[in-house]
């Protein structure tokens, strides 16, 4: 998931109290967390707050750079639990504000390719541990379109075959990854070089498009069936409303698909870190897991493979939980350029959307 992807069609409701100022009051019983909207469900946070008689207060956010302004704004202590994007961990490392986790904190039941020790634990210390991944990749709606077509990315900028029918999520960095996985590319290796062939590959993507839209509009397209096709999209968009309408699915291409994950950690000048901790340990846990996988502001995979017991088949089958080996080996991570390319892929994307 990316860090504009925290809205939803639905409706959010939470029993948490939403802090609208930058520093929250300290009081006693109470821990403050930054997050993301997938953690506002009372029924994920109700079940810590009566095990520890204490009242969690969220700020919901979206974006890192959001999350860090509210950071410099605040107090020394203010702050407790830390959710943020994975990719934007060792940031968060630099800048001295994750503390570090007790060992045993991260479950050993984590899939290994989302744990990301790399990003997330620094000389043999763990600042942060992957709560939920999932993957920006192809949403349909099997009704219109042969879900075996969809096995290949190219069909959708090759011919006028799906012309009309598609949508694209305005975000450049997943989507310019997945042009470029189509092209055969890895998303870790992109230079400037390859940024011609990617070009030519989404003006030829726009072409078949009916409209780029943000979530809400993107997602209200599929669902609504203005379009039968999001570029993009994944079980983040489709998972939640299978329910409801069986025929919107999601598959990751024979050429992949690019991969997100977010993380969950305790801030380093937390006044209540072991309070912070119990809380992480909670939201890690199997039954927690199951939750967050499948708030009601968007769906996705569990970082415990153990969620799996809490989950029921529909919940699996929506999230496409048996493909997940397969899909995490065939996974790219998001293009992740220094400032000099980004500029020149976001000057891309400009390009794109006057196309």
């Amino acid at each position: 998931m990316t860090t504009t992807m925290r809205k939803s069609l639905l409706a959010i409701g939470t029993s948490a109290i939403a802090l609208v100022a930058a520093g929250p009051a300290l009081a006693a019983g109470e821990l403050n967390a930054l997050v993301w909207c997938d953690h506002t469900d009372p029924e994920l946070i109700r079940p810590f707050e009566e095990a520890h008689d204490v009242r969690v207060n969220l700020k919901e956010y979206e974006g890192t750079g959001t999350a860090l302004s509210l950071v410099e704004q605040s107090r020394p202590g203010d702050w407790d639990v830390f959710v943020i994007d994975g990719i934007d961990v060792p940031r968060a490392i630099d800048a001295g504000i994750l503390g570090e986790l007790p060992e045993g904190t991260a479950p050993d039941t984590i899939f290994p390719e989302v744990a990301l020790d790399e990003l997330q634990v620094r000389d043999g210390k763990r600042y942060a541990v992957t709560e939920k991944f999932g993957y920006n990749t192809v949403s349909f709606n099997k009704a219109d379109v042969d879900p075996a077509a969809m096995e290949d990315m190219t069909a959708l900028w090759k011919d006028d075959t799906y012309k009309g029918q598609i949508a694209v999520y305005d975000y450049y960095l997943p989507v310019i990854g997945m042009v470029a996985m189509g092209l055969g590319k890895q998303t870790a290796d992109l230079t400037e070089d390859d940024l011609p062939e990617i070009r030519e590959t989404l003006f030829k993507l726009k072409d078949n498009a009916a409209l780029v839209g943000e979530v809400v509009s993107s997602q209200t397209a599929i669902a609504t069936g203005e379009v039968d096709i999001l570029v993009g999209g994944g079980e983040w968009v489709t998972a939640g409303l299978s329910a409801e309408n069986p025929d919107l699915d999601w598959i990751l291409p024979e050429q992949g698909g690019v991969r997100w994950s977010q993380s969950i950690g305790v801030f380093a000048d937390s006044e209540r870190k072991d309070l912070a901790v119990e809380f992480v340990k909670y939201i890690l846990s199997p039954e927690a897991q199951a939750k967050l996988a499948t708030s009601s502001c968007y769906w996705a995979m569990p970082a415990n493979a153990a969620a799996g017991d809490a989950l029921t088949d529909q919940q699996k089958q929506a999230l496409r939980w048996d493909d997940q080996p397969d899909y995490l080996k065939n996974a790219q991570l998001y293009p992740s350029p220094d400032a000099e390319l980004d500029a020149k892929m976001q000057d891309l994307w400009a390009e794109f959307l006057q196309h």
